[in-house]
């Protein structure tokens, strides 16, 4: 299974510290945040990775992690995306990286407390189809402003709601997902939403609708220091607070 890390987008909501960096070289704590996407799939088992970014910083990229083998990968690959077009559209950019095999994908501005480990072991026997990882959150008003899982008693997804007024349970769907060699064929098939991108939602949507998507429940902590200013700091706090234990 290959690893495939996403640090493109403007990172317009964590303005103005983003108009002299790309939002993944800012700092959490002791390291800049890509690091932690990085270690999280190398103690994950995953060693070939590929970094997807855009806009004036990438070069910072090339220069923090090189070759990556400081960072415990065994072959790093980037992709450069010419403009901001989703996360599926940079998704596309690692397919002749991926090279029909199964990949993890991570957004790089998420950070977990527990190990991926497990999602990848378990992927990694899954017939075929898709994987989720889902936290729970307790504020209301915060799922409010993420996708959340409707869940049957056995805790599979029966459908995703994006930004629910009322969300259907507490379990969010976070920034990490497992797809296996028919994403490459339904990528190009996908129509940009409204913000003219290409949606990830849509890609786990097609493989719900087939029975494909299964899911698990992450424990321990789950942030997303890319989503506003606030979780940045609630994100670099919680960091913070862990290395000082």
């Amino acid at each position: 299974m290959r690893g495939v890390i996403l640090a493109g987008g403007t990172g317009s909501r964590l303005a103005p510290l983003t108009r002299i960096t790309n939002k993944h070289l800012l700092p959490l704590y002791d390291r800049p945040m890509v690091v932690y996407a990085v270690t999280a799939l190398v103690e994950a088992g995953i060693r070939e990775l590929m970094l997807v970014t855009g806009g004036p910083h990438a070069g910072e990229f090339v220069r923090l992690l090189g070759s990556g083998h400081a960072y415990g990968i065994d072959r790093l690959s980037y992709a450069y995306q010419e403009r901001p077009g989703g996360i599926a559209d940079a998704l596309a950019l690692a397919e002749r990286f991926v090279d029909g095999e199964r990949c993890c994908v991570l957004l790089a501005d998420n950070i977990f407390e527990r190990s991926l480990r497990p999602s990848v072991e378990r992927f990694a026997v899954q017939e075929r189809g898709a994987r989720v990882v889902l936290a729970e959150v307790a504020d209301e008003e915060h799922l409010r402003h993420l996708g959340v899982a409707e869940l049957d008693g056995g805790r599979r997804i029966r459908r995703i709601v994006e930004k629910p007024v009322d969300p259907p349970s507490r379990f969010a769907v976070t920034g990490v997902y497992f797809y296996d060699e028919q994403v490459w064929r339904l990528l190009p098939a996908l129509e940009a939403s409204g913000r003219g991108e290409l949606e990830i939602t849509d890609v786990n949507n097609w493989y719900l609708e087939r029975g494909e998507l299964e899911a698990d429940v992450i424990e321990g902590y789950w942030g997303d220091a890319g989503e506003s200013i606030d979780a940045y700091y609630a994100v670099n706090d919680f960091v913070r607070g862990r290395h000082r234990t």
